[in-house]
């Protein structure tokens, strides 16, 4: 039993967390999902304020018959890697699409968004070399900088200063290092402030990969991501993302102007020893994104519901962390007292994410709400009413001055 001591702290906060619903806040079900913005929870009707499901699409009839097609034709899945069995037509088709939408002449398919990151960062960066982290990133960052066994120098979030710093204590070793930031951080919803952070990485030699899961479809003119809406595609070398966003499946990918990216294919273990997606996801997919291309109105209308809550928030006393964007993080006093806020909402009929330490920034304790093109005006309203009967709506939170 020794091997299950370890698992022991995690009970401990289970049962901490249990609400006197019985309800795990980490592991709700969903008991029928009934559009992109509704489903059943514990019996009951909710909106979904929680499923980074951005522009909508997963209910999409175009990219659910593409979907229902490539099924039908070419059978439930791939059975095998990209390297064995597992590229159709349909995945590199989907790689030309992408690398034809950043206008790069490379891009890779993953199977999803987490070994997208995982496979890049332990292809590129082996001992010997250095990867230089926000200190915010995602688990896939981290663990893609694990499988590496590269150096692993972490920045203070979202400081292009304090990137700078480090980079030059490197010396000419910040040649071989690898910058990694997020255009929106999943957390709190902030962006990254990247002119600057691609000013200091070439500064220095070094190379920046800019994982764009929150952000591809969301910025932009042309739906690109931070990358895009920076000004900074010539100064990125590689930009990682997902299908499990903005394109309402499940992937994950890499775009790069460096022909290199191609001999990825032969060291990314990710991508070597995992069955490829499969005919219906890729399907669908191509679908989505060629919807994110051609209906901007998409984008137009998730900002008007991410206005709408942001302003409604803030005029109650409970701003979100950071600035307007698709998640929108209000932070709690404690966390027993966002577990009593979440069990509130989701009695309210509003479903959104509960998220507590350690897996928040500077331990802190959350409600964070993801807001897609699909809600209504009188949903983001229903949201806005469920957070106004909260305790404390309507003043100061003492967590936003200790973030500030």
């Amino acid at each position: 039993m020794a091997l299950f001591d370890k698992l022991a702290s995690a009970a401990a906060v289970r049962r901490d967390v249990i609400s006197s619903g019985g309800l795990v806040p980490f592991g709700v079900t969903v008991e029928r999902i009934l559009s992109p913005t509704e489903g059943m929870v514990a019996g009951r009707r909710v909106i979904l304020g929680g499923t980074n499901n951005y522009l909508g699409l997963t209910f999409d009839p175009e990219c659910i018959e593409a979907g229902a097609a490539a099924l039908r034709s070419e059978g439930t899945g791939t059975t095998g890697s990209r390297m064995a069995n597992g590229s159709y037509a349909g995945h590199l088709a989907l790689e030309h699409e992408l690398a034809e939408f950043y206008g790069w002449p490379q891009a890779i398919v993953f199977s999803t968004g987490y070994l997208a990151n995982l496979g890049m960062i332990g292809a590129l960066a082996a001992p010997g070399d250095v990867l230089v982290i926000d200190g915010d990133c995602h688990a896939s960052i981290y663990d893609g900088c694990k499988l590496s066994g590269a150096e692993v120098i972490r920045f203070r979030h979202n400081n292009a200063a304090d990137l700078d710093r480090r980079l030059a204590r490197l010396g000419e070793r910040a040649q071989n290092a690898l910058v990694i930031v997020e255009g929106i951080y999943s957390m709190l919803g902030d962006q990254a402030p990247l002119a600057d952070i691609a000013a200091a990485t070439h500064r220095h030699g070094a190379m920046l990969m800019v994982d764009e899961a929150h952000s591809l479809g969301v910025l932009g003119a042309n739906g690109r991501g931070l990358c895009e809406a920076a000004g900074v595609m010539d100064g990125v070398d590689f930009v990682v993302g997902t299908f499990s966003k903005s394109l309402g499946g499940v992937g994950g990918f890499c775009v790069s102007p460096h022909a290199e990216l191609g001999l990825v294919r032969y060291t990314s273990r990710p991508y070597i020893f995992t069955a490829s997606p499969s005919p219906a996801t890729i399907a669908s997919t191509r679908t989505a994104l060629a919807a994110l291309r051609s209906r901007p109105q998409l984008r137009q209308r998730l900002w008007h519901n991410v206005s709408r809550l942001h302003a409604g928030l803030t005029a109650m006393g409970l701003p979100p962390a950071a600035e307007p964007s698709p998640v929108l993080a209000v932070l709690r006093d404690s966390r027993d007292q966002a577990l009593a806020d979440w069990q509130q909402l989701l009695d309210a009929g509003v479903y959104v994410n509960l998220m507590v330490p350690p897996a928040t920034p500077g331990g802190i304790s959350l409600l964070r709400c993801s807001i897609s093109a699909a809600h209504t005006d009188a949903q983001i309203d229903q949201i806005l009413a469920a957070f106004r009967a909260l305790p404390g709506a309507g003043h100061a939170v003492a967590g936003q001055a200790a973030l500030a």
